[in-house]
């Protein structure tokens, strides 16, 4: 497996993509709306009115232990939103879709308590995610369809051993 080169890609105010193109059709990523006061902070992850928001399936949260890596699954009907109060995780996204005017396009962010912000991940691309941060992250997901368990659309590929042009491992330097 070979890995795209990533550029440096700013998406919105204090969040940079990294990305071997585009960012790839139909990802969206914006800073999260967050109002500190004295009492502490506030912080405003989706609303009805976003413009992004088809409907409402469910919500919940995952962990991840440091040097972990939750990888590679995508669906065929579900949205996803990941916001991460906790901890830091880089989010790597494969766009798979052959009809997508990104298709093979690799896009990767980071998400965490100090650089708070959401992307949307519609149907069909690859994604996935590893701690990055010397504590557990706190993965929240705002799903647009409830977890079928009779038939979950959820469709994996290995983490490391794959077609994925990505590579999880630290680049130093």
């Amino acid at each position: 497996m070979s890995n795209l080169p990533l550029r440096a890609v700013k998406v919105d105010e204090g969040l940079i993509l990294r990305s071997s193109g585009d960012v790839i059709d139909g990802v969206e990523i914006r800073r999260a709306k967050v109002i500190p006061d004295e009492r502490g902070r506030l912080g405003e992850i989706m609303r009805a009115d976003d413009p992004w928001f088809e409907k409402f399936g469910q919500v919940y949260f995952t962990t991840t232990y440091p040097g972990i890596v939750k990888a590679w699954h995508f669906h065929k009907k579900q949205t996803d939103h990941f916001y991460v109060p906790k901890g830091l995780i880089k989010v790597a996204l494969y766009d798979e879709r052959k009809e997508s005017s990104t298709y093979g396009t690799v896009n990767q962010i980071y998400l965490g308590e100090h650089c708070p912000g959401l992307v949307r991940i519609p149907p069909g691309i690859q994604h996935g995610w590893m701690c990055v941060g010397n504590e557990e992250a706190y993965i929240i997901n705002i799903v647009s369809e409830m977890y079928d368990y009779n038939s979950p659309d959820e469709y994996r590929t290995g983490p490391h051993d794959n077609h994925i042009p990505y590579d999880w491992e630290r680049k130093d330097g």
